[in-house]
C-alpha cells in the first residue's frame, strides 16, 4: 500500500462559483503511478466544497440555483452578526456538501461515471486560491 500527496492551487471568484477540477484529480493519479485505490479530494477551509455533477451549463445552473434557495445569501446568520463579513451562508452551504471526497479508481482510471466530473464549489463572497489536495492511496 502506498500513499501520495499533491497539491494544485485554483484561482476562483467566489460567489458560488463550480469549477471543474477532474483533470487535476487525473493528473494527480498519473503522477502516482499506482494502478487501483481511492482518491481522495479535499479543499481546506470552511467556505469551499468538493462534490461530483454532470459539468455542464445548465446543471452547473441548477446547482447554484439550489444552493441559494437551500442557503439564501439574503437571510441573516449568526456568523455575520459575529464576525461582520458577509459569508455566513458559505459556510453553511459548504457544510452541507462537505469539504472532501473519495473516489475509486482502477486500472489507473477514476471511476467515474461518463457525465460525472469532480466540481470544486467556492461559496465565500470574495475572490480566493483555493488549494485542492490529492491524496491517493493504492497499490
Amino acid at each position: 500500500m502506498a500513499v501520495r500527496i499533491y497539491r494544485e492551487q485554483v484561482k476562483t471568484r467566489g460567489a458560488t462559483e463550480i469549477v471543474d477540477i477532474t483533470g487535476l484529480a487525473s493528473g494527480a493519479l498519473r503522477a502516482s503511478g499506482l494502478k487501483n485505490g481511492v482518491l481522495i479530494v479535499f479543499v481546506p477551509g470552511s467556505t469551499a466544497a468538493v462534490t461530483t455533477i454532470e459539468f455542464e451549463p445548465g446543471a452547473v445552473r441548477d446547482l447554484r440555483a439550489a444552493m441559494e434557495r437551500l442557503v439564501p445569501q439574503s437571510i441573516p446568520y449568526e456568523h455575520d452578526k459575529r464576525w461582520g463579513d458577509g459569508n455566513g451562508y458559505s459556510h453553511v452551504r459548504s457544510a452541507l456538501l462537505k469539504p472532501g471526497l473519495p473516489i475509486p479508481f482502477e486500472d489507473s482510471s477514476l471511476l467515474l461515471g461518463t457525465w460525472q466530473q469532480i466540481v470544486l464549489a467556492d461559496f465565500d463572497n470574495r475572490p480566493r486560491t483555493r488549494e485542492v489536495v490529492f491524496q491517493v492511496i493504492g497499490e
